[in-house]
């Protein structure tokens, strides 16, 4: 009895587990959905964990460890129970992709050009893969700045691809416009695709089949065996500003669709296996940043300029709730239980009934409250007239930048222990419960 006891005891002190898979949206078809509960309403910050800058990445947990990357050039291992630091590992760039991590390894993208394989217990460096090199997508009078004939790097192109390991293989995408496919345990390159433009978003996988977009408006599956093309689709395209054009958004996978946000302002319900249209949501010039989650026959998005929170039904397409969250959202929706947590880029976390749409709390960053240069109106909205007064490019780029000042959230939730874990532009990982 007493041997029973003890084991029951140990039992319960072992961390729950975060989800199905430790990567990016909680697994390979990236649905963004958690088999744990989140809380309804809000207590406190449990712990925060700062970094040396923005924290763009997406944590991963596994065996109660969280990972994830930092703008300040660093991959970090910490307990999921007090944010104390395990590890650090330092790259050469910007560490803006999420981590996946399979059969002990850790692997993530740098903005120095470098996929890394690291030690998931200790970050010692296995190894790492050379791609031709990182850049933010770029074009010439980009969103309407001036001059008309100086190329801009868009400063809304944030997101590093997110690796995705499946069937022995770490599959991931690059600005240097390909696709890359490596064998997981010894970085050797399988295979890469080629696409005409940076590949920022995460690779989607589903029987066998990758899912990803690129920045030159093409939406491609991809045999994962053998990078042989089975399908591409066009999205919309913007030959004169190159602001309704690209697919950065990453996408999601269920029951034989695919579902994925464009800079065109459609999300698109696609057939996985022919890539035929379905349907769409147009959002009227809005981009869909965010990657959608899918569960129990609803899509939930969130867009852009016009801040709607968005959920539709699966099938069809057709409106089920649509909430104003009065600032843009890049980050992507985590859904646990009827709780959905959207990250937005005001400094504001909400919690969302997953049926209605409606607010049940939200968490604002110290940052977003000190609304340093008052970015903020009183309604938490962005003060675009102030921020963006003038058209020249070098200005707008320092107006986002300082839109970006009041704690925004990129980072997308990771829902697990009855608590929420996302990273900040305020340089923190937060564990909020």
């Amino acid at each position: 009895m007493k041997n029973a006891m003890l084991a029951l005891l140990m039992l319960a002190a072992l961390p729950a587990a975060a989800g199905a898979e430790a990567m990016f949206r909680n697994g390979p078809a990236h649905t963004g959905v958690y088999a744990t509960e989140g809380p309804r309403e809000f207590h406190r910050v449990r712990w925060t964990f700062p970094t040396g800058s923005r924290v763009v990445s997406s944590p991963a947990m596994q065996d109660g460890v969280l990972y994830f990357g930092s703008d300040d050039g660093n991959v970090y291992a910490v307990a999921a129970s007090d944010g104390r630091q395990l590890w650090k590992y330092a790259t050469r760039g910007a560490v803006a992709s999420s981590p996946a991590i399979s059969d002990g390894t850790l692997y993530v993208m740098s903005f120095d050009g470098h996929l890394y394989a690291l030690s998931a217990k200790t970050g010692a460096l296995r190894w790492k893969f050379a791609t031709a090199g990182e850049r933010h997508f770029e074009a010439k009078g980009l969103h309407g700045m001036t001059p008309a004939s100086q190329t801009y790097f868009d400063p809304f192109d944030l997101f590093l691809s997110s690796p995705v390991v499946a069937d022995g293989a770490v599959f991931f995408g690059s600005g240097d416009g390909n696709l890359y496919a490596l064998d997981a345990k010894s970085g050797e390159l399988k295979w890469k695709f080629g696409t005409g433009d940076v590949v920022h978003a995460s690779p989607a996988y589903a029987d066998g089949v990758l899912y990803f977009g690129s920045w030159d408006s093409y939406f491609y599956a991809v045999d994962a065996k053998t990078g042989a093309q089975k399908w591409r689709f066009h999205g919309g395209e913007d030959p004169m500003m190159h602001n309704q054009v690209g697919f950065q958004s990453s996408a999601a996978v269920a029951n034989g669709m695919v579902y994925v946000g464009c800079r065109d302002s459609n999300l698109y319900a696609l057939d996985a296996a022919t890539g035929e249209e379905k349907w769409k949501v147009n959002n009227a010039g809005s981009w869909v940043i965010t990657s959608p989650a899918v569960v129990d026959g609803k899509v939930v998005f969130a867009t852009s300029d016009s801040s709607l929170f968005q959920v539709v039904d699966a099938r069809t397409g057709k409106p089920i709730a649509r909430q104003d969250a009065r600032a843009f959202m890049f980050a992507s929706p985590a859904v646990a239980g009827s709780v959905v947590y959207q990250p937005v880029t005001n400094g504001t976390l909400e919690a969302r009934d997953l049926a209605t749409g409606e607010l049940l709390w939200d968490f604002r960053t110290e940052a977003s409250r000190a609304n340093r240069g008052w970015a903020l109106t009183s309604e938490r909205r962005f003060d675009i007239p102030m921020l963006f007064r003038r058209s020249d490019g070098e200005s707008q780029i320092v107006s986002v930048w300082w839109q970006w000042g009041v704690g925004s959230f990129f980072s997308s939730p990771l829902v697990a222990d009855g608590r929420i874990y996302l990273g900040s532009n305020d340089g923190n990982l937060y564990a909020i419960e």
